[in-house]
């Protein structure tokens, strides 16, 4: 009877936890993290249409570590998505990936009442959201 109770309570727990995980790991939850940009030109308040620090080594540095701090957990490491969120290495290069990636990480993305991704306007400086950028071009893929 102990071998019992212990193996139900243990299923009990285990279906707990996997009705609340969806919960727990929902965009809703997810802080962001602050980004250090020190070491980057300050870009005033103004978005910018293209990305200042294209191929700038600090730049590609900050946005390795703002990516991973911030994007990883949905688009996953090194920008390899597991599914969740679209494969950001197929971004197109340039202006015209700029201007995608610009509208999205500062709007976010829902659709039909559900959020997608987050806004991050707001919440990241625009030096950080170019040094992503900078980052993800390093990883791009045709």
């Amino acid at each position: 009877m102990k071998h019992a109770t212990r193996t139900l309570g243990a299923l009990v727990a285990a279906l707990a936890i996997g009705i609340a995980a969806p919960q727990v790991f929902a965009h809703g939850d997810v802080v962001p993290q602050a980004v250090d940009t020190t070491g980057l030109k300050q870009l005033g308040a103004d978005f910018l249409p293209a990305n200042p620090y294209r191929k700038n080594a600090t730049a590609i540095r900050i946005g390795d570590s703002a990516y991973n701090q911030n994007c990883a957990r949905c688009h996953g490491l090194g920008g390899v998505s597991g599914g969740i969120a679209p494969d950001l290495r197929y971004l197109p290069l340039g202006d015209e990936g700029d201007e995608v990636f610009l509208q999205r990480i500062r709007k976010g993305a829902v659709r039909d009442g559900r959020v997608y991704m987050p806004p991050f306007e707001g919440i990241l400086p625009q030096e950080a959201m170019w040094a992503i950028r900078a980052w993800l071009e390093t990883v791009h893929e045709e």
